[in-house]
């Protein structure tokens, strides 16, 4: 019993009082770099990633147009049966 209780404590302190680590404040770099008037859409201010991700969106969102109009289109005119 002793033992499952010191083996408890020890986790416990080694959770608890382990160091952190200093992450560095960004924000201010951030607040100066999406503020600044350079003509760009703000969502593409991110960077190279951004451009990516809005491209990806993009591409997604013409196929997904396009399948629903064609299954609209393919339900509309129903196959016949002889």
């Amino acid at each position: 019993m002793y033992r499952v209780l010191a083996v408890q404590q020890m986790a416990r302190r080694s959770i608890c009082s382990s160091a952190r680590r200093q992450v560095e404040n960004k924000v201010s770099q951030k607040q100066k770099m999406f503020q600044e008037d350079n003509g760009m859409p703000i969502h593409l201010k991110g960077g190279s990633s951004d451009a990516l991700l809005y491209r990806a969106t993009m591409v997604l969102t013409v196929l997904g147009v396009g399948f629903t109009l064609y299954e609209l289109v393919k339900a509309s005119f129903p196959q016949k049966k002889d």
